[in-house]
């Protein structure tokens, strides 16, 4: 039988993946221009409209000599305009940074000159840490503030009101030059040492994860998808992502620091997918047992970043009946590993479940064979979703990306340690490193050392993890004083929180006349805890 091709049309019409991260954006604004894409406080934004701003801040990019391949850094709190800058350095042919507004001045400085960063987006609120930060511009072709100051062009010379930048400018309407084998993003992770990490982040990383996620936790056009999480969290930049990918609803709230306002966000938009780490299903269990919270509208819950408990899961199905829970596990360099599904909760308990669509694991032992069901190993990733790798650090690349099962391959080594059972499930044991995993932040110890150590009376400092039932691990720090020098827990915790973000200001420091050493002489993080008497 003879087969009639398509029309034109019709092929133009069949739906397909997009190859790039904004051609989503494209589409889905298309499709569906006047339904709500982004809601934030007071404030409604409309798939139309969220075009047209990307576009008009790509335009911006682009009049500023941004070009393919170029950083944009974006440094605002949470909210519409830091999904649309996100899209408008894609549709710009740039790759995005998304800079947590916690960041403090130091750190955001090393940040833009790792990145060699073309533009930095900027908020308003933060225009007097930037001069500061911006000591070296040898880059930075293009400064733009959001709600910017008066006198701006004083304090920072060569930088532009995003607002009224805007307004004058055409929607830049490409065509694309991108491939998807070019970089879509950059995701600043703590490493191994005090200096943050760029994960390299292709468009097909991206759009491959984001088709995955989309697929398995079985997202709809009807979503509405509330993220109380930082977009430079790739867990809270993601759900954007995903909204835009199928045309749902993103309820942005900028924090989770007012849970009973939370709640009731929840309520006024009907939210249907609620995506935490156990300190906020923790928070909202704690205001359950203190009144009975009745949440009926949410279909989807996810958990990622640290431990959820097994005794969480009845009370939350209790708030929202009904709902499917997926436990997780995943790290930047790859977005998401794996996942549980809901329909196995309670007969896999502790496990974090299987590969995530289109993606094989391996649990694998040092001599690189699979090990037998129930023995421990490390996991190792396959898939199009793993990382280039991290911006120009080869070394630490290295020790990530390994050779694969086929020449040339190669495969996301991630230093953690698993077990599988009989029917594949995988259930994490801990990590190889001494990275601290907190509520969903990564924290590297060897920052928190270097702030404290700058303290006149400190001599010697080792920070580490402690298990913490809600967030998974808290930060604490041994440290021995000074001869002669006399000083309490809480000035050095107020000391520290002068030039950490809060989630990386030790929660314990402990004062000893000798931190303990291993077998070599070198101070020890590892077990550390546990001969302190702080674990079990």
């Amino acid at each position: 039988m003879t087969q009639v091709p398509l029309p034109r049309d019709a092929e133009r019409a069949r739906p397909r993946a997009p190859r790039l991260l904004p051609d989503a954006l494209v589409a889905t604004a298309r499709r569906l221009p006047e339904k709500a894409a982004v809601v934030h406080e007071d404030e409604v934004l409309t798939y139309r409209e969220l075009l047209d701003r990307s576009r008009r801040i790509a335009r911006l990019l682009r009049d500023g000599g941004v070009r393919r391949g170029d950083r944009v850094a974006i440094y605002m709190d949470s909210g519409p305009w830091v999904v649309a800058c996100v899209y408008g350095a894609l549709l710009a042919d740039a790759a995005f940074v998304v800079v947590n507004p916690q960041t403090r001045e130091e750190k955001l400085r090393y940040i833009l000159q790792d990145c060699a960063a073309a533009a930095l987006l900027a908020d308003g609120r933060a225009a007097r840490r930037l001069p500061g930060a911006l000591q070296e511009r040898h880059e930075l072709r293009v400064l733009a503030l959001h709600h910017a100051p008066e006198g701006l062009g004083v304090l920072l010379p060569g930088a532009v009101g995003l607002e009224a930048a805007l307004a004058s400018a055409e929607p830049h309407e490409g065509p694309n030059e991108a491939i998807p084998l070019d970089l879509a993003a950059l995701v600043y992770t703590s490493g191994s040492t005090g200096d943050p990490k760029g994960v390299m982040l292709s468009h097909q990383n991206m759009t491959f994860a984001q088709e995955s996620l989309a697929e398995y936790l079985r997202l709809q056009e009807d979503d509405r998808i509330l993220n109380v999480l930082p977009l430079a969290f790739d867990y809270g930049l993601y759900q954007a992502l995903l909204a835009v990918r199928v045309g749902a609803t993103l309820v942005l709230e900028s924090s989770f620091a007012f849970p009973a306002r939370t709640v009731a966000r929840i309520r006024q938009h009907g939210v249907t997918v609620l995506p935490g780490v156990p300190t906020i299903f923790a928070t909202l269990l704690s205001m359950h047992r203190r009144e009975a919270l009745s949440l009926p509208s949410v279909k989807t819950i996810t958990n990622t970043g640290a431990h959820l408990p097994d005794a969480y899961l009845a009370p939350l199905l209790q708030i929202c009946p009904g709902a499917r829970i997926y436990k997780m596990y995943g790290l930047t360099e790859c977005k998401r590993v794996c996942y549980l599904e809901p329909e196995r909760l309670f007969d896999k308990p502790g496990s974090v479940g299987k590969a995530i669509p289109g993606t094989e694991v391996a649990v694998l032992g040092a001599d690189g064979t699979r090990v037998p069901p129930g023995d421990a190993g490390t996991l190792h990733v396959r898939g199009p979703h793993v990382m280039m790798g991290y911006w120009n650090l080869p070394e630490e690349t290295a020790r990530m990306l390994v050779p694969g099962p086929y020449p040339g391959e190669r495969m996301l080594c991630t230093h953690d340690r698993f077990r599988v059972d009989e029917e594949g499930f995988l259930y994490f044991l801990g990590r190889t490193d001494d990275i601290i995993k907190s509520g969903g932040e990564k924290i590297s110890p060897l920052e928190v050392d270097e702030v404290l150590m700058d303290h006149p009376a400190v001599a010697q400092v080792v920070t580490f993890a402690v298990p913490h039932d809600k967030l998974g691990e808290e930060v604490a720090a041994a440290v021995v004083l000074r001869d002669g020098q006399s000083l309490d827990e809480r000035t050095l915790r107020d000391f520290a929180a002068s030039r950490l973000a809060d989630f990386k200001v030790p929660r314990r420091v402990v004062i000893l006349d000798e931190i303990p050493k291993g077998a070599t002489g070198k101070l020890q993080r590892i077990g550390l805890a546990k001969k302190l008497g702080l674990a079990p």
